[in-house]
């Protein structure tokens, strides 16, 4: 079980990581603190798309260096500063796909994809495994975003909309209509 923080300590942090980003803003070796606390999770986010560990490297560096370019102008506004790098990371991934022409993988664990199979139907085999993974293919970008972010990743509404660049019920409002049409997809006749 993840342990929850009081609004008190998120809000020590909060602060703490605003003084970091303004140091950072004036003087760029400051952003080292940053580039530490955040790199893995990025790192994961970037290679769970590519599922290539090289190209994963390559994209997430891009990702700092556009961060640390860019972080003259970032505004604190409450926000994670993870937040505003996940939005960079998507940039770059759609970027590299556009500049690659290559297709985006989608990272899910046998565990994850039986548990969405069962609530479906009243059994699991490897065919409805086989139908699940074809219906998500099928999906438009946001919304396999969206459904990967939420059940493969566990990510809750309020972290996939600031990622995603909106509010958390726009994102709870999303990803439920991503997820019936999935499911619709899902049940269609073969």
């Amino acid at each position: 079980m993840p342990l929850q923080l009081s609004l008190q300590q998120q809000s020590f942090l909060q602060e703490e990581e605003k003084t970091q980003i303004e140091r950072a803003q004036k003087d760029p070796r400051f952003f080292a603190p940053l580039y530490e606390r955040y790199y893995d999770a990025i790192f994961r986010y970037v290679y769970r798309r590519v599922d290539e560990e090289e190209q994963a490297y390559d994209i997430t560096s891009s990702v700092f260096v556009k961060a640390l370019q860019s972080l003259p102008k970032f505004e604190y506004r409450g926000l994670p500063f993870s937040a505003w790098l996940f939005r960079i990371a998507k940039s770059e991934l759609y970027q590299s796909f556009r500049d690659q022409k290559s297709k985006r993988t989608v990272s899910i664990e046998n565990v994850v994809v039986q548990q969405v199979v069962e609530e479906w139907t009243d059994t699991y085999s490897e065919q409805d495994k086989a139908r699940l993974l074809n219906a998500l293919k099928q999906l438009k970008e946001q919304q396999l975003q969206l459904v990967e972010m939420r059940f493969f990743e566990k990510r809750s509404f309020k972290e996939i909309g600031d990622i995603c660049g909106m509010s958390e019920n726009n994102a709870k409002v999303k990803t439920f209509r991503a997820v019936l049409k999935l499911k619709s997809i899902f049940h269609q006749k073969e």
